[in-house]
């Protein structure tokens, strides 16, 4: 494989590197979204944009599709041969009211240049109540589903270095809800929310529900 990325990196006339290109692939695989708005993604979305086929090529033997969305500037890996993982019932219900307050707010155009919505607590809250008819997590359990969202590349706090700074009076932090969301949580998890707002099939809180989203702290992705 180090030959393969020689050879590309030849068509750049050595400006990437052998082990830029790898590093990129890697990033995509275990990150699955890198975002030309972040900072430290911006080199390796850079070189998937300029060299998609390339890296389809890599990838996609071993079941890891390659996507790229220029309009919005973000690369996804969707593996094609997922397995199942169980994630938490509430990450669950967390990640489709992100993914429906993103389609709602989206339709109406309001999100920034970036393709991002900015959703404050109290609405937050809200929505996530009416959702599900539970109550938002709160404190430690927010921010703990606060890092997972981020890490399957789907939602941000405004705290993070590189995000909108809030736009809320009086909220510690905004959630940035990031475009790739309506790539990697379709219209069927939005139909197992409405499943999930009705009181008669609410399982209890502390159980793990399977779904495609996410699992442990190891990095399991939707």
């Amino acid at each position: 494989m180090s030959d393969y990325w020689e050879s590309v990196a030849d068509k750049t006339q050595r400006i990437a590197t052998p082990e830029q290109f790898e590093a990129a692939a890697y990033r995509l695989v275990t990150e699955q979204v890198l975002y030309a708005a972040d900072i430290r993604s911006r080199v390796a979305y850079s070189l998937i944009d300029q060299f998609e086929r390339e890296f389809r090529t890599v990838l996609v033997p071993l079941g890891v599709l390659v996507k790229v969305n220029r309009q919005l500037r973000y690369a996804y890996a969707l593996p094609t041969h997922a397995k199942v993982s169980t994630a938490t019932t509430e990450h669950t219900l967390l990640a489709l009211v992100l993914r429906k307050i993103y389609d709602e707010s989206a339709q109406a155009g309001q999100f920034n240049d970036d393709g991002e919505v900015l959703c404050d607590l109290i609405e937050l809250e809200e929505k996530f109540r009416l959702a599900t008819q539970r109550e938002l997590p709160t404190g430690g359990r927010l921010e703990e589903a606060m890092r997972t969202m981020k890490r399957w590349g789907i939602a941000k706090s405004s705290k993070e270095e590189d995000a909108p700074d809030p736009d809320a009076a009086n909220q510690p932090y905004v959630v940035v809800i990031r475009p790739a969301i309506a790539d990697l949580l379709g219209e069927s998890p939005l139909q197992r929310l409405a499943l999930f707002g009705d009181p008669k099939t609410l399982p209890p809180l502390n159980e793990e529900t399977e779904d495609a989203i996410g699992g442990d702290d190891e990095g399991d992705k939707p």
